[in-house]
């Protein structure tokens, strides 16, 4: 290697997060920290990280985040791909978004759950027209032997659908219903705030966690 890795550091000293200054409700820091995400505007801030696990094993992939409120976090997926069936054997999950350009990241685990069938299909048919007819061709994460194939079966799909595909039966969303948020804010010298809700019951437990 050319560059020693070693070498390679930031000193994060933009903001900091006081504990007597945090809403009670994480979702209410949550919102505001990606409000400022979307004035800044940002290259996709509401990319996140998704990791799940089944037999000790896990597996993480960059996923969108479609709508957050008080219930939880909506992402859609299809059901038969490998974080899909990691979901189905066990739903413990974790997200995590990190908006460097902030110095802060959120963690957030909880379970996870499918959405209705009518909200998936509401926002499919929100999606713009190729990327509905690719959820139908896609048979996602199993061996593709060569992409002309893939290309050759939506070109197929667009012929019997025209302009309206339907959504398919192993494609839509899901919930990830939160148990614990950790807010990380970057601070100097490694010296970063670290604040966790954790739910306990109905409330949320709120304190601060060594850097």
């Amino acid at each position: 290697m050319n560059k020693n890795l070693y070498d390679f550091r930031i000193n994060y000293k933009k903001y900091r997060l006081e504990l007597n200054n945090v809403p009670e409700e994480p979702i209410k820091l949550f919102d505001k920290w990606f409000h400022q995400l979307l004035k800044s505007n940002l290259l996709e801030p509401n990319a996140m990280v998704l990791s799940t696990s089944i037999n000790d094993k896990p597996s993480s992939r960059v996923v969108l985040l479609k709508k957050y409120d008080e219930k939880g976090f909506i992402f859609f997926t299809n059901y038969d791909s490998r974080k899909g069936k990691e979901i189905k054997k066990n739903n413990n999950a974790c997200l995590l978004f990190y908006w460097m350009e902030f110095e802060r990241q959120v963690r957030i685990e909880g379970k996870v759950v499918k959405i209705s069938s009518k909200e998936s299909d509401e926002y499919f048919k929100l999606r713009p027209l190729d990327s509905r007819y690719a959820a139908i061709a896609s048979k996602q994460s199993k061996i593709l032997e060569d992409r002309i194939l893939l290309e050759k079966e939506i070109q197929k799909l667009k012929k019997i659908y025209y302009d309206n595909p339907p959504r398919p039966f192993n494609w839509g969303g899901y919930r990830l219903i939160p148990k614990y948020f950790e807010f990380w804010q970057g601070r100097e010298n490694r010296l970063h705030d670290r604040i966790v809700y954790k739910k306990i019951r109905k409330d949320w437990k709120i304190f601060r966690l060594y850097p």
